[in-house]
């Protein structure tokens, strides 16, 4: 593995792979140790990027493929940034959660529901539908980026 890949992260995006049936390709597994080496959220460009900072080849539609196949398996999930483009995030597959972004450097933390379901259920008997899925995003100045702005 290369310097400055989450051997551990990369581990479990492989280990869902194998559990769904898929096989761990050599190019899965460069895209998983690309993911796991994010921080925050990233594109496919970003890990397209870093492939080629690090001498690695691999091509612009494998790198869709295996997002799109680690999307499906919520290894990952797509975030619609308020800019219109969308990014990715590496998430926890057994765990709902929902994210906050920094709008300045782009770190992500994911959040956990709360009072959210409660408020999911009123809004389903309000308007009469059966909600079956909900996704949640909240954009905003992270602390640090916060601190820095004032320290200006």
């Amino acid at each position: 593995m290369r310097p400055g890949i989450n051997a551990t992260q990369t581990e479990r995006i492989i280990q869902a792979l194998e559990r769904a049936g898929y096989q761990a390709t050599p190019n899965r597994r460069l895209v998983a140790e690309l993911v796991a080496s994010a921080d925050g959220h990233f594109t496919a460009a970003h890990l397209l990027d870093r492939g080629r900072r690090e001498r690695v080849t691999i091509g612009r539609a494998t790198v869709f493929r295996a997002l799109d196949l680690l999307t499906t398996l919520r290894v990952v999930e797509r975030l619609d940034l308020p800019s219109g483009s969308h990014a990715y995030v590496l998430c926890d597959p057994d765990e709902h959660h929902h994210h906050l972004i920094c709008s300045s450097c782009g770190r992500s933390e994911d959040v956990a529901d709360g009072e959210l379901p409660a408020l999911i259920e009123r809004i389903g008997r309000r308007s009469g539908y059966r909600i079956e899925a909900h996704r949640l995003e909240l954009f905003g100045t992270c602390p640090r980026c916060a601190g820095a702005e004032a320290d200006r």
